[in-house]
């Protein structure tokens, strides 16, 4: 009797116009002035983690995160373990951390936090 292999690692998806897509659609969801309802953002971000799954990083895939910081936090949060804050600028990352370490000091001394 001869197995299906059913687990499948297809080549790595070079055309990204469903990615582009749906990048932009987040896109628009962040900076709409209308409500967006959770199960809306969350079935378009769903869809995009998909796709990023499959893509070809590259320099096309660069250009995409570049052209849209929504859709590129979702695939730095995707590969963090991998890479860190990668596609973060610097300043703002460095400032993230810097903030961190501060509140995990204040609290370690219980003090109360800056309200200015």
């Amino acid at each position: 009797m001869q197995t299906m292999n059913t687990t499948r690692n297809p080549s790595p998806k070079t055309d990204l116009a469903v990615t582009h897509v749906l990048a932009q659609l987040l896109e628009r969801l962040e900076h709409s002035a209308v409500p967006v309802g959770a199960e809306q953002y969350r079935s378009v971000v769903e869809h995009l983690v998909h796709e990023f799954e499959d893509v070809e990083p590259g320099a096309e895939l660069g250009q995409l995160l570049d052209a849209y910081p929504a859709a590129s936090e979702v695939y730095e949060n995707m590969n963090y373990q991998h890479a860190g804050l990668c596609r973060s600028a610097l300043d703002v990352s460095l400032a993230a951390e810097g903030a961190a370490r501060e509140a995990i000091a204040r609290a370690m001394r219980g003090d109360e936090p800056n309200k200015d």
